[in-house]
């Protein structure tokens, strides 16, 4: 047996339909893409188009709303979080912690428009907190554990994102 002997074996290899060569071809004159209308034609995309009735995600109800003009982004800070950084000694329980003293110390990221304590975890520090916001649990078990909480106002709502008032 030579290279130049070798054949693929019977029906392993067919050649490609050439379509729109004639209607002897059996793929000749519309080419297979059927008779007239819009999907007949190139560049066509109709996803979503149900034959003008009323497309299913236009019949679903519209839920919720999000107030983007207005809303706060606040950073979530745990109790076992700044338990966590307290142990770890990257936090000193005797002095004040404010929102600065937490993002040098590498607890959150960054503050954004705030910082809030959620009570998830313990806390067994005495610690002075001054932050933005705090649920009503994590103030009790600040509370709890000696310290205390002092919550400051949240900054105003970016005044460019505010609605304009009607021209009289």
């Amino acid at each position: 047996m030579k290279l130049n002997d070798l054949k693929p074996q019977k029906g392993s290899k067919t050649a490609k339909t050439r379509i729109g060569r004639g209607i002897g071809s059996g793929k000749g004159k519309t080419g297979g893409v059927g008779v007239k209308g819009q999907k007949a034609r190139t560049g066509v995309a109709i996803k979503g188009f149900e034959g003008g009735q009323m497309p299913l995600y236009q019949r679903m109800p519209k839920i919720g709303f999000r107030n983007t003009a207005f809303a706060t982004k606040l950073v979530e800070l745990t109790l076992k979080n700044l338990q966590q950084a307290i142990d770890a000694k990257k936090l000193d329980p005797k002095k004040p912690i404010d929102e600065d003293t937490l993002v040098k110390a590498g607890v959150v990221s960054r503050k954004r428009d705030g910082i809030k304590l959620l009570a998830t975890g313990e806390l067994t520090a005495k610690v002075d907190l001054k932050l933005t916001k705090a649920s009503k649990a994590a103030e009790a078990a600040v509370e709890k554990a000696g310290g205390s909480i002092e919550l400051k106002p949240e900054k105003p709502a970016n005044p460019k994102k505010l609605p304009k008032k009607a021209k009289k």
